[in-house]
């Protein structure tokens, strides 16, 4: 076992483990670690606890110290020029014409680096961009591209369900999601029914699948029985010509047909 602090970076944003040494932490401080980025302010989310050697990555990086009032107002300091920055890379982007789309700035806590997030539909060559970039701001710059789930998660919004986007409020990392945990749920496949703004299937099917298929025996079962239902209704010729009962055939992962061929289970995964 091994004592550890959670802390996070961002809002919603992922948690990792640090050492906390000799200083008595709690939930809520503001604190100064050491990342692979350089210096950084962050906030302690999970008080001092022991966790298991395997639950974390060694070595374990220790907190440097709490911040200060003067470490706060760095920070308020480092966001003013984050808008400023914001706006000269896009005025370089139109510059050298590049089809990129300029999400997010950010700058590290000890200013060495500059962090530019951008989303793009394929490669570019931002070498000169890069250039002109640290011939103004004098310091390491970083292009970071990233993908649109990503980019929902900086930008924030409001999901077709009235709230904010769960990826913004409180989803720490995002997890693969397939239309089959739609089809567990009973939710209509349209795309632009089950899809969030981000244009990829929504978060909350997988985080709720789990309420939706308590038992993996009990749903069995069940498939089980909507076969036998199926093979009676096949039988009575009642599923000739019908376009709407012929489409719900294919019922969880279980498809049989009337051959005794082994049931088989197929997941798009988005």
């Amino acid at each position: 076992m091994i004592e550890v602090v959670g802390v996070r970076f961002k809002n919603a944003g992922k948690i990792y483990y640090f050492s906390p040494g000799d200083l008595k932490l709690e939930a809520s401080d503001r604190v100064i670690v050491e990342t692979a980025r350089g210096i950084e302010f962050g906030e302690l989310v999970i008080p001092p606890r022991m966790v298991a050697d395997e639950e974390v990555v060694l070595p374990l990086k220790q907190v440097i110290r709490k911040a200060t009032p003067a470490d706060e107002q760095f920070v308020e300091q480092n966001r003013i020029k984050e808008k400023d920055a914001f706006q000269i890379c896009l005025k370089k982007i139109s510059e050298h014409q590049l089809p990129m789309k300029l999400v997010d700035v950010e700058y590290t806590f000890d200013g060495n680096k500059i962090i530019f997030s951008f989303t793009a539909e394929g490669r570019v060559d931002f070498r000169e961009l890069v250039k002109d970039l640290a011939a103004i701001f004098r310091t390491r710059i970083e292009l970071r591209q990233i993908g649109v789930r990503d980019e929902a998660k900086m930008l924030g919004g409001v999901g077709s369900c009235g709230r904010i986007l769960c990826c913004t409020s409180f989803l720490g990392d995002f997890e693969p999601v397939s239309i089959r945990m739609a089809k567990d749920q009973k939710l209509s496949l349209n795309p632009t029914k089950i899809s969030g703004i981000c244009g990829r299937l929504m978060c909350c099917l997988k985080y709720e699948n789990g309420c939706y298929r308590p038992n993996d025996k009990e749903m069995y079962a069940q498939d089980l029985e909507d076969i036998k239902m199926l093979e009676i209704l096949e039988e009575s010729n009642l599923l000739v010509d019908n376009p709407v009962a012929n489409a719900s055939k294919m019922n969880g992962k279980q498809r049989c047909n009337r051959k005794g061929e082994k049931p088989k289970g197929k997941s798009d995964k988005v």
